[in-house]
């Protein structure tokens, strides 16, 4: 079975309030893209799994990789067979995109289907929240608002298909861990899946990602990269997640991005939000 993942962008992010845990609590609204990575998993008729990887290099173990971890997570239930999976990077890594998180929730999709589990939506979700905050999201990749640590998600009538989109990444990294810790919880003037309700144009004055206070002022070059989408038009321009990509929604196709932006990951695509319903085998 072979299937291109999606990736995600957040249209706004709160931090509002430390937990006890550790963590924090925040709001956001999750936008599936279509800039995905590519999956194919084969039967290998042993047992275990066997991870190969190609496209853009990813760091870490790949014995520890996402994927396989959520290949361990059904053969602990179910004593799947063994599998090699093909794994091609095309979500840089670090951006705030989520691609990694979709790289394990579309294989947790996939041998679900594969090997018929009949795991519904509700126990995928459940499962992948073990793997990462935003892995739930990924199961059916749809619109969604999200509050807790990303986890409770409430789906969203959101299209933004009209629009384009473009997503430039420059070449920094900004660990979550560092991100979080120099953030302020504050309640937000007002919520993020109100603001999304309202024409686009408006996104700009009343939408914001809180991570953008403490990330900017380290990294200007962050910073930078979106002054420089509005300047070139963008109806709203914000860093994803907690960085460094950053996008911006345009109401036509962007030309000459690559080469205004010569150091960093670039591409631009149509701003239609992608359904996890595509797998197909």
């Amino acid at each position: 079975m072979k299937t291109q993942t999606c990736s995600k962008i957040n249209l706004g992010l709160n931090i509002v309030a430390r937990r006890p845990d550790g963590y924090h609590d925040l709001q956001t609204v999750f936008y599936p893209v279509g800039l995905g990575d590519e999956i194919e998993i084969t039967e290998n008729g042993g047992r275990g799994c066997q991870l190969t990887v190609g496209g853009m290099p990813i760091d870490g173990d790949p014995a520890k990789n996402l994927v396989v971890r959520a290949w361990q997570l059904l053969d602990a239930q179910f004593r799947l067979p063994g599998v090699t999976i093909r794994l091609d990077k095309r979500v840089p890594m670090q951006a705030g995109m989520g691609g990694g998180s979709a790289d394990a929730a579309y294989t947790l999709l996939m041998l679900n289907k594969m090997f018929a589990l009949g795991l519904s939506v509700a126990q995928l979700q459940n499962l992948s929240a073990s793997l990462g905050a935003d892995c739930p999201f990924f199961i059916e990749s749809r619109p969604a608002y999200a509050e807790g640590i990303g986890e409770r998600l409430t789906p969203v009538d959101l299209d933004l298909g009209t629009l384009w989109l473009a997503i430039v990444k420059p070449p920094v990294a900004v660990s979550t861990r560092e991100a979080f810790s120099r953030v302020v919880p504050r309640q937000p003037l007002k919520n993020c899946r109100q603001v999304v309700a309202q024409p686009v144009e408006t996104w700009k004055d009343e939408l914001h990602n809180d991570f953008e206070d403490s990330i900017f002022p380290q990294y200007p070059v962050i910073g930078e990269v979106k002054n420089e989408l509005y300047d070139m038009g963008a109806l709203y321009a914000a860093m994803s997640g907690s960085g460094s990509a950053v996008f911006g929604l345009f109401p036509h196709r962007v030309a000459g991005l690559a080469e205004r932006f010569t150091n960093a990951f670039t591409t631009v695509l149509p701003a239609l939000s992608r359904p996890s319903s595509l797998i197909t085998s």
